[in-house]
């Protein structure tokens, strides 16, 4: 194989596993979840306010799917009246350093922007 052809299948298995990312991580909201767990275990109702503007509907959906790809994981707490608590599981942590990575790059281009 030579190296153009090498280049272009490693591109395409790059893009290829960008649109895998992309899939679990799609809308609006579940990468500023994910991000919310990562800093701590947050009950329904913490993660409704923190999210500003996802709406409850929204959230409960959000939140199975992300629960579906064992990303969190959803503790049921023996309180009066019981509730609910989310948690970022061991490989959801893995995608911390990519939250961080999403935000600095945000605010730079949010500066950048406003200053151009």
């Amino acid at each position: 194989m030579n190296e153009d052809n090498h280049i272009i299948k490693e591109c395409g298995q790059t893009i290829l596993a960008i649109h895998d990312t992309m899939d679990v991580l799609n809308g609006k909201w579940k990468v500023s979840i994910i991000a919310c767990l990562c800093y701590k275990s947050m009950r329904y109702s913490e993660l409704l306010r923190e999210v500003k503007g996802i709406s409850g509907k929204v959230l409960s959906r959000e939140l199975k799917d992300l629960e579906m790809n064992l990303l969190i994981e959803r503790k049921v707490l023996q309180s009066k009246p019981i509730s609910v608590q989310y948690e970022i599981t061991e490989y959801g942590a893995s995608l911390k350093e990519l939250t961080q990575v999403i935000a600095n790059w945000g605010l730079n281009h949010r500066k950048k922007i406003i200053n151009k």
